[in-house]
């Protein structure tokens, strides 16, 4: 029976969330290999299979009543871990998102509320920095919760995310990149794309 990380990243593969090919990055560096989790999220059955996967690997003493995420590319994540929580504690776990507006705050809308005491579990697809994952903690401490824990679908941190509180993810992700000039794929003619342009829109399939 394959590992939690095996298994995580083929599910990753499959979906397209993992591509493979010849990717600029936002930082400039090229690679061969992309992570977009929106594609995971294609596949609502996918996805809430990794949240109990996830979820499986938490420790049964880590008390959560609401899961928090922040939008928007960790709302769907955060959604479908709440609803694993409850499903396998048999609890109530809500689900909850902050949104801000540019150079803005994270802040609550639409009526959510974090009421004190209450043990908030932060949920974010990618981990790369932690940046914005992080900006949630103040969120929760102004509102009298707690935060329990952070958990992810993938960590690139390579190690750098080291929150005070405990932080699990199904996968780790340390996808090898390289300055335009010493690319082996530039050498060997391909050309770089961007990550979500058209020319790779669909490039890797979903197979059942």
């Amino acid at each position: 029976m394959p590992d939690t990380q095996t298994e995580a990243v083929r599910l990753l593969e499959e979906t397209g969330a993992v591509k493979t090919g010849h990717f600029l990055l936002s930082s400039g560096l090229h690679s061969g290999k992309y992570c977009q989790c929106a594609a995971l999220f294609e596949h609502p059955g996918v996805a809430a299979k990794m949240a109990a996967m996830l979820v499986s690997t938490l420790p049964p003493t880590l008390s959560v009543d609401v899961v928090l995420a922040p939008a928007l590319g960790g709302v769907l994540w955060g959604y479908e871990v709440a609803r694993a929580l409850g499903n396998a504690r048999r609890a109530a776990v809500r689900s909850l998102f902050a949104e801000r507006q540019t150079g803005q705050a994270f802040e609550l809308r639409r009526g959510f509320e974090i009421k004190p005491g209450e043990r908030v579990l932060l949920a974010e697809d990618v981990v790369t920095t932690g940046g914005s994952v992080m900006e949630l903690v103040p969120l929760v401490e102004a509102s009298g919760g707690v935060v329990a824990a952070f958990a992810a679908v993938a960590d690139r941190s390579r190690g750098k995310f080291r929150p005070e509180q405990p932080f699990f993810s199904l996968v780790k992700l340390d996808f090898e990149t390289f300055e335009q000039g010493s690319c082996p794929m530039c050498k060997a003619g391909s050309s770089a794309v961007k990550p979500g342009s058209r020319a790779i829109a669909g490039a890797a399939g979903w197979s059942r």
